[in-house]
């Protein structure tokens, strides 16, 4: 109960998180900041094809699981034999580097995020992971103001990463954009800044994947709010559009640092399961893998609640032991959850402002696997095939 608590209360720190960078990375402010071209690669890749210990390359075969838990079979997958399309994932704040802004080192904490949040789309795309000196959980620890300079060096690092990305190894194929908390929230500005208003970047952009980081829109609106140009996912095979929710199993409190503005507009909710709207089934995928045992967010997630299988010997399990659906009560918009067949209510981590934060990535991963693949499908109909990869 002690480690629990503790936990509890470090955590309870991080959720400066949105709203630091919802100050910091603002139009205003980064309109201002001029940034030279970056005329070579001299990003430091997490994941990127070729690179030894990869871990957006794991094997995919599946246990399956019932909603209670229990193990009823294996899936042998395969990734697709030529994935056609790229994935481009910026990970949420992980780093228990004791600095302001993380390094570029590949610790154990990023190389967990990678497998738990991003790994699982390497069946249908080529997987690009920046590092990036990201805001840490020490600067959000220490109750101080995080200077405006921490958020700009986090953004430069990942815009730089994307422009030498496109650079280097894009060769015409479309993209999709995956990010959670920390990384939603810098991409959101990457998109704002280079992506939306530009109608050749847009072209290449088969969707983005913005989990838990308050995407807005206007009030009763699919565009407008953070994105001129780019709408919200309505349905299967459509493309250039945002997916975007965060989760909760219970009302939205009137503090919750998700799925509640401060200002006019509401926050983007598109249910993966069902991107026209209704409750539907959702396939939650996790690694059998435990998160970086010893790290901060490793400790946390062990709260939330989510069974794993005992005795699973592949890399990754399956449940569909809750149904989702968008909800707008109370001013607020988020991703209901409810378990059904036995599943396990999830508990809220650090505390019920977060709701279910730290499952955001993962809750409906399966679905969200097979709507990139169904878009991206759509998009090499309308745009042709790509150019040979590099």
């Amino acid at each position: 109960m002690e480690e629990r608590s503790g936990t509890l209360r470090r955590l309870g720190i991080v959720v400066g998180l949105a709203l630091a960078l919802g100050c910091l990375l603002v139009p205003s402010a980064l309109a201002a900041k001029k940034r030279k071209e970056h005329v070579k690669d001299t990003t430091v890749w997490l994941c990127k094809p070729g690179i030894p210990n990869n871990p957006c390359e794991p094997g995919f075969d599946t246990t399956l699981l019932s909603p209670s838990g229990q193990i009823v079979g294996t899936e042998s997958v395969e990734p697709d034999s030529e994935r056609k399309f790229d994935c481009f994932y910026v990970y949420p704040t992980v780093s228990d580097d004791q600095t302001t802004n993380s390094d570029l080192s590949i610790d154990a904490e990023e190389r967990s995020i990678a497998l738990y949040q991003a790994a699982r789309y390497g069946l249908h795309c080529r997987v690009f992971a920046p590092m990036y000196r990201q805001i840490t959980l020490a600067a959000l620890f220490s109750g101080n103001p995080i200077p405006d300079e921490a958020g700009l060096i986090a953004y430069d690092d990942v815009l730089a990463a994307w422009k030498s990305y496109l650079r280097n190894y894009n060769g015409g194929r479309g993209v999709v954009l995956i990010g959670h908390s920390q990384g939603t929230f810098v991409l959101r500005q990457v998109i704002h800044d280079v992506i939306d208003p530009k109608k050749k970047s847009r072209r290449q952009l088969v969707s983005a994947v913005l989990l838990g980081g308050n995407v807005t829109v206007p009030e009763g609106g699919t565009v407008g709010g953070d994105f001129k140009n780019i709408p919200a996912c309505r349905q299967a095979e459509q493309f250039g559009c945002a997916i975007a929710f965060s989760t909760f199993n219970a009302p939205v409190p009137a503090d919750a640092r998700f799925g509640r503005l401060s200002g006019t507009g509401d926050v983007l909710c598109t249910n993966p399961a069902a991107l026209g709207g209704g409750s539907a089934l959702l396939t939650s995928v996790f690694p059998t893998q435990p998160f970086a045992p010893g790290t901060t967010i490793g400790l946390a997630t062990q709260l939330v609640g989510m069974p794993t299988p005992s005795g699973a010997t592949t890399p990754w399990f399956q449940v569909q032991g809750y149904t989702g659906a968008c909800d707008s009560s109370n001013d607020a918009d988020a991703l209901q959850i409810s378990p059904v067949g036995g599943a396990p209510v999830l508990n809220p981590v650090p505390d019920a402002t977060w709701g279910l934060h730290l499952v955001d990535a993962n809750i409906a991963l399966g679905n969200l696997t097979d709507d990139v693949a169904v878009e991206a499908n759509a998009w090499l109909g309308a745009n042709g095939k790509p150019k040979k990869k590099r």
